[in-house]
């Protein structure tokens, strides 16, 4: 995927190829957004990875207040579980069919939605992403967090609550979406560059379920009975580990465990000190800047590449600070 500061122009040129199916006399191919529209009022099509999460929901939350400032009308759809890649993609087929203004894409496999997004962009919608890319040279934008940044803050305060050496491990949520790939790899670049007593010792991954990921966190403490600490990559995989450590029968600390996200789980794990502390996105925060991107993509101004929005360490310290509680999502 090949971002820069882009002026979308995407709108002119979907309204000219109308001027000319006009003048074809072809009349029974919808406007830009007649499927969805009233009227003259832009229509955004959000595309997300899923709705499983509590994550997701807070992102929506997000988009529409947004498109309610900006007097559009937006669709928030996604697969039940992020393993859903198909289902997804069918998603997005229905979405550019649509003929919406803008579409806001939350990429599961970033090479598998491609040709999709290359019929979009053939049809002169403006594409913009959120949460994690597609590949190709289609996107115009990236509103997202940080995602190897994060994982290196997560490597940080595990290397802390840790003493500095030991053993750990990574319950991951993908090694496919980028999501996945750079908190996995901001955090094992951090240790390996800056803790050179720390020995990672075990990656897997559990799809972002807590039922796979608690097996997975089971056998990892298994295998590895002086195994200091555990890293879980999103919600999911984070709430996994805790449910693996209770059904050990693990003392509350034997095991630092330290998620990703936030949702009402992971914050009473903190709370009740089953879990560390975790890394929180501003979901809210993304929703409403991508919902943003597409609005200015579609009325031909120029977006930027990448839209950092920001994250943030969180645990039974400073999880009520209004700070960190804003970015909170439960």
């Amino acid at each position: 995927m090949k971002f820069g500061k882009k002026t979308a122009y995407a709108a002119l040129l979907a309204s000219a190829a109308l001027v000319l199916a006009g003048c074809s006399g072809n009349n029974s191919e919808a406007p830009a957004g007649g499927n969805e529209a009233n009227g003259d009022e832009m229509y955004i099509a959000l595309v997300s990875k899923g709705f499983q999460h509590q994550f997701w929901q807070a992102v929506k939350k997000g988009a529409e207040e947004r498109a309610s400032e900006l007097g559009v009308k937006i669709t928030f759809e996604g697969p039940a579980a992020e393993t859903e890649v198909d289902a997804q993609l069918q998603m997005l087929q229905t979405a550019i069919d649509k003929k919406p203004d803008a579409i806001a894409y939350a990429s599961l496999d970033p090479e598998a939605c491609v040709p999709y997004l290359d019929k979009a962009n053939a049809a002169n919608i403006p594409v913009v992403y959120f949460d994690a890319p597609c590949n190709g040279d289609v996107g115009l934008s990236l509103s997202a967090t940080d995602s190897k940044v994060a994982g290196a803050l997560a490597a940080e305060h595990m290397a802390d609550l840790v003493g500095g050496s030991g053993k750990v491990a990574i319950v991951g949520h993908s090694q496919i979406n980028s999501t996945g790939v750079e908190r996995r790899d901001g955090f094992v670049e951090k240790i390996e560059s800056d803790y050179p007593d720390i020995e990672i010792v075990d990656i897997q991954y559990g799809d972002g379920d807590h039922l796979k990921s608690a097996d997975i966190a089971k056998a990892m403490i298994t295998a590895h009975p002086d195994l200091k600490g555990i890293y879980g990559t999103n919600e999911g995989s984070a709430i996994g580990v805790v449910n693996a450590a209770n059904e050990l029968g693990l003392e509350n600390g034997k095991i630092v465990i330290i998620g990703f996200d936030s949702g009402a789980a992971q914050i009473k794990a903190i709370k009740d000190g089953l879990m560390a502390g975790a890394i929180t996105q501003d979901p809210i925060g993304i929703g409403a800047q991508v919902v943003q991107a597409a609005y200015d993509a579609a009325n031909g101004e120029s977006v930027d590449e990448f839209y950092d929005t920001g994250s943030l360490w969180y645990d039974a310290s400073n999880i009520d600070d209004p700070k960190i509680a804003a970015v909170l999502y439960d």
